[in-house]
């Protein structure tokens, strides 16, 4: 166990030099790599890249979740933990989930129990945190709580089970279970993925709501840019296991400073098309974990890579904002996407539109 730690009283979150890797000879193979970021006081923030870029991985990491054959090093600190979470045994973990930090999943039905009514589950985290005196004002809190999540006759709904719910209405469930002890972080993986576009936004609206009525901080991971526009405030964006840049989301989304950054942007437009009528793609996929390139991690699918790539760039702070310097930086990044100050639209709108659009082709 490592020795007690404090924060800054408005950093809930801070996270330094973070690294995953397989267990094995001469260190196992670095998965995630040098991730540093802080998250403040109510502060949304995102955290987006393709399948493979290490997004789940980090989050499990701070977590204390990564399966069997993995383990994380560097520092996690956690507002009103006095300990630091990375190198923390169970005992000390399972205190922390579900109370200070709680995580929303992909699919409702992994961190749902089927044999089980709802209501209990719900129940059962407040009883187990301490939170509630006994079951039964532990059941009234958790019908509440399903009332705040927007599921019809919420009294009923507590004594159903899982089987008996549509997918947005689990993960409205899951929602209240992760929110029942006004967490300081709620973490969502990819929470509204597997959800068509409507219950998406209705889901999304409620975790936004959910994490500002409680001041909850928020990390919300996906590979959805328009989510992110949605949601939060700032954005980080992962490759390669690594943050490669971070900042404001109207200012990363309208003058990214990284190329993968941009490729990422240009992609997500489907009003953008070449003179063949084909929307704008990244070439390429992500590589396997361990067979990133030396040197700029994205310079393999990099369009405008050249020898100087080879070389590892530094990492470049600049004030809450950092990124990896980009050897070959996007030009003119004010005439790459449109600035804020010259359109109508902010990022968030515009990425609701490219999302009604793609739904429209479909």
């Amino acid at each position: 166990m490592t020795a007690a730690v404090d924060t800054p009283p408005d950093e809930v979150l801070t996270v330094r030099g973070l690294d995953v890797r397989t267990k094995g000879d001469g260190g196992g193979q670095p998965l995630v790599q040098d991730v540093e970021f802080t998250i403040r006081s109510g502060e949304r923030v995102g955290l987006i890249g393709e399948s493979g870029s290490g997004k789940s991985l980090t989050s499990l990491g701070l977590m204390g979740l990564l399966p069997e054959g993995l383990h994380a090093t560097g520092s996690v600190k956690l507002a009103g933990v006095g300990h630091d979470l990375i190198g923390a045994d169970e005992r000390h973990m399972s205190r922390v989930r579900g109370k200070d930090i709680a995580m929303v999943f992909q699919e409702p039905m992994t961190a749902l129990n089927p044999t089980m009514r709802v209501g209990r589950q719900i129940a059962e985290v407040l009883l187990v945190h301490r939170t509630r005196p006994d079951r039964a004002s532990a059941h009234a809190a958790a019908v509440d709580l399903l009332d705040q999540v927007g599921l019809p006759d919420p009294a009923t709904a507590a004594r159903a089970y899982p089987h008996q719910f549509s997918g947005g209405q689990r993960q409205r469930v899951v929602l209240a279970i992760a929110l029942a002890n006004d967490p300081a972080l709620l973490v969502c993986d990819e929470p509204t993925t597997a959800l068509d576009v409507t219950v998406q936004a209705r889901v999304l609206d409620l975790i936004v709501r959910g994490v500002q009525g409680r001041g909850s901080a928020l990390l919300f991971i996906t590979h959805d840019l328009a989510v992110v526009a949605t949601a939060c405030e700032r954005v980080m964006v992962m490759y390669g296991g690594r943050v490669v840049e971070s900042g404001p989301v109207r200012e990363v989304f309208t003058r990214p400073r990284h190329r993968y950054t941009q490729g990422l942007i240009g992609a997500s437009d489907l009003t953008a098309v070449d003179e063949r009528g084909r929307l704008a793609t990244i070439a390429g996929t992500v590589p396997p974990a361990g067979a990133f390139p030396s040197g700029c991690v994205f310079r393999s699918r990099c369009t405008a890579a050249t020898d100087r790539c080879a070389n590892r760039p530094e990492w470049t702070p600049t004030g809450p904002d950092s990124g990896y310097a980009c050897f070959h930086p996007v030009p003119d990044p004010a005439t790459t996407v449109p600035d804020p100050a010259t359109t109508a639209q902010d990022p968030a709108t515009t990425a609701q539109d490219h999302k009604r659009q793609g739904v429209d082709r479909a």
